[in-house]
């Protein structure tokens, strides 16, 4: 199995509607997508998923409520492939990937960051991105019991130290400045 080793991998975690995947775009238009991709645990999740449920794919990977009338028996499907094989998920990500830096967007678990730390060492870096409850609201988000409060939301909330804290709550010059020195990072492990 022959694989670039990437220079950097930052892994992404964060509270839904707090801005994971805008940030990790953002950083990646910066570097471009021939230095940077992003990779979504969440994809090969779904595209499981779908699968062995005969579910439309593309339909739960945008931010729609035909994904979010899925969301909880998906966690809990997910929940089910880790428990018999933690690294599941992550070693489909990162296959094929090429480019020097990996934004995964997605990590929500404490398996996933030992996983990707086991086998990346000190080329990961945890990044956190948070944003207040009001901000998240304006973001269309609404607690739901079992979702908010399931692992796949609150299993990084406490005992991992991140690298990087982004606040996102939509002060742009504020997060231009944050997103700058995260770039700058980046651009040095090139």
């Amino acid at each position: 199995m022959a694989r670039r080793a990437p220079k950097l991998v930052l892994l992404f975690s964060g509270k839904r509607k707090s801005g994971k995947d805008f940030v990790a775009e953002e950083i990646q238009s910066r570097l471009g997508p021939d230095v940077c991709t992003i990779l979504r645990l969440s994809g090969p999740l779904k595209e499981q998923y779908a699968k062995e449920h005969g579910l439309d794919f593309q339909r739960l990977l945008d931010a729609s409520d035909y994904k979010e009338m899925y969301r909880q028996d998906m966690i809990c499907w997910g929940e089910e492939r880790r428990q018999t094989d933690p690294g599941f998920f992550c070693r489909i990500v990162v296959e094929g990937a090429t480019q020097p830096i990996w934004l995964v967007s997605d990590t929500r678990r404490v398996s996933d960051v030992e996983w990707f730390r086991d086998v990346y060492g000190d080329l990961v870096q945890l990044v956190r991105v948070i944003a207040t409850e009001e901000t998240r609201k304006r973001r269309d988000w609404v607690f739901v019991v079992g979702i908010d409060d399931a692992e796949s939301e609150c299993g990084l909330d406490q005992g991992v130290h991140f690298d990087w804290v982004i606040t996102n709550n939509g002060d742009q010059l504020s997060l231009e400045a944050q997103l700058e020195k995260l770039v700058q990072f980046a651009e040095s492990k090139l």
